[in-house]
């Protein structure tokens, strides 16, 4: 008689669903999962996934990820990620995927294969929530990354139009909240980037 593999009763990570049927995984197993439609990852051994982004959400990162690419590139700062781009935590079985990463150029000697993950969390996070994540959700999320060394965190809401900022190593909320009157800024991490909220949001078939 076989029995079937455990998984913990509850997530590890509660903006994500335990994907039932693995035991103990380690994040280099997030490069060889089928593209099925779910964002995967692992924390602390344990796999999870979230479903992939509607239309809003995936302009708003890949509007964002394209301007910070940009700019980066230009100024020779650091490299910006997309949203399939493995970050592994220090000290821990945990691989997260921001919908845009980034790290700065000091950090490029640190991977010495560009065939695995990233060995290091990002400096800066960027999640765009689903209309199924709550605060809470994203807010564990967000101390996740700066626990693990991250430096600022971006989480975008689309549904109400406003952007929590976090950073620090012990936080209990964002440590602001930006709103579409206001500049979305790199502070230290991305020196001299800056981007409109409003147009981060803005609607291509309405704002023209």
């Amino acid at each position: 008689m076989t029995t079937a593999p455990t998984y913990p009763l509850h997530s590890p990570a509660p903006w994500a669903e335990v994907v039932p049927g693995y035991g103990p995984v380690t994040v280099a197993v997030l490069l060889t999962l089928p593209d099925d439609g779910y964002i995967y990852e692992v924390v602390e051994g344990v796999l999870v996934r979230v479903a992939g982004s509607g239309n809003r959400a995936t302009r708003i990162a890949l509007r964002l990820g394209g301007r910070l690419v940009a700019y980066a590139d230009t100024h020779g700062l650091g490299v910006a990620t997309g949203a399939d781009g493995v970050y592994k935590f220090p000290g821990a079985e945990t691989g997260l995927i921001p919908d845009v990463g980034y790290y700065g150029a000091d950090r490029l000697p640190l991977i010495t294969d560009e065939d695995k993950p990233i060995p290091f969390a990002p400096d800066l996070a960027i999640e765009v929530a689903s209309p199924s994540q709550d605060s809470d959700d994203m807010a564990a999320k967000a101390r996740l990354y700066l626990g693990a060394g991250t430096r600022l965190v971006w989480i975008i809401w689309p549904q109400s139009g406003h952007i929590d900022v976090w950073r620090g190593a012990v936080v209990t909320g964002p440590a602001a909240v930006l709103h579409t009157s206001d500049m979305l800024v790199g502070e230290d991490v991305v020196p001299g980037f800056s981007y409109p909220v409003a147009d981060l949001f803005a609607d291509p078939r309405r704002d023209r």
